[in-house]
């Protein structure tokens, strides 16, 4: 693995913003993220634009159907599963596209959701969630891994940038507390030992750091995220809702200043993904960094090199003038842990 591809100051999307044009998203995205900037994720579109039908556009032998109850595995690929590869592949297009025109940054960051909300928002053909099969879970993930390292090496190629994968995870939280229904709707699948869970993204983020040779980021904005099995699992990023950190339980406190003390780089969401109505200042938007740095006992600079500034998540309910107004708010951000004002 090298060293981050990323400069000091520099900011990133989550991952999904408004609107249906993958053009327009791609030339906002290389506009006001030049540093870092994502491939957008446009949900609006549909089934197949959303984040369980983009992983399985990335899935190798294996194929997907939209049932009722959503996602479920199917022995050939259909009109379902063609529409979200195709989806993925206009997204691709137009990102190498607006590369093109604006020129090519110094790296691009992809999304792809992990195995654990790959296997809780996919059913197997019984309608039981892929995760309850172990075999299957595997099965998965390898398949998605290997698509990923495909996805990956085009994108590298198309753009000529390295390419950071940032692998969402929300759905992980349940998973250990075993607080996902079964299929019959009247139960709750068991929670998935840590050890276990640990085992299973550690093998998926290696297939990642493979694929791109570059650091891996995993996405988790919960409350509470696990900070220390995602550091067990190997992931060198973290990327967070700093705004959620204010008072939470001395031990999360003691995994965050341990991983940032690690050397862990933290993605620190702090913008909001929504249009909040009133006025946003700097100062508001990063506030929760440098009160979390002040608690941790680190000094402010600090987030100059070990901090990347982001919404607190995607963006796909906020109106396209917040869209990019988030984004240059996050620019402003990273630019500002480098350069802080003297008001800070």
């Amino acid at each position: 693995m090298t060293t981050a591809p990323w400069a000091p100051g520099s900011a990133t999307g989550v991952g999904s913003l408004p609107g249906a044009d993958p053009h327009e998203a791609a030339a906002v995205v290389l506009g006001e993220l030049p540093a870092l900037p994502h491939l957008p994720e446009l949900p609006g579109r549909g089934l197949g634009a959303d984040m369980i039908g983009r992983a399985a556009a990335l899935l190798v032998d294996l194929a997907v159907e939209v049932v009722p109850s959503g996602y479920r595995v199917t022995a050939h690929p259909g009109g379902d599963h063609r529409r979200a590869h195709d989806l993925l592949r206009w997204d691709v297009d137009a990102f190498d596209e607006a590369v093109e025109r604006a020129g090519r940054p110094a790296a691009v960051k992809v999304q792809v959701a992990g195995p654990w909300t790959v296997g809780a928002g996919i059913e197997l053909p019984r309608g039981h969630r892929v995760l309850t099969d172990r075999g299957a879970l595997r099965e998965f993930g390898d398949s998605l891994a290997e698509g990923l390292t495909r996805h990956v090496a085009e994108i590298t190629r198309r753009t000529g940038a390295p390419v950071v994968v940032q692998v969402d995870e929300p759905s992980l939280p349940a998973v250990l507390a075993g607080s996902l229904p079964t299929a019959s709707g009247y139960g709750m699948i068991s929670p998935v030992p840590v050890p276990e869970a640990t085992e299973v993204l550690d093998r998926f983020i290696s297939a990642a750091r493979r694929a791109s040779g570059q650091p891996v980021v995993v996405h988790c904005c919960a409350p509470h995220p696990p900070i220390d099995l995602l550091r067990a699992a190997g992931a060198d990023a973290l990327a967070l809702d700093a705004t959620l950190l204010e008072g939470v339980p001395a031990a999360l406190n003691d995994q965050i200043g341990e991983a940032w003390d690690a050397g862990m780089t933290l993605f620190l969401g702090l913008v909001p993904s929504t249009d909040p109505g009133i006025p946003v200042t700097l100062r508001q938007v990063a506030t929760p960094a440098l009160r979390l740095v002040d608690r941790l006992g680190f000094d402010r600079t600090f987030l100059a090199t070990r901090a990347v500034a982001t919404p607190i998540c995607g963006m796909a309910g906020a109106s396209q003038g917040w869209a990019r107004q988030a984004m240059a708010l996050a620019r402003d951000v990273g630019k500002a842990f480098v350069e802080p004002p003297d008001s800070w």
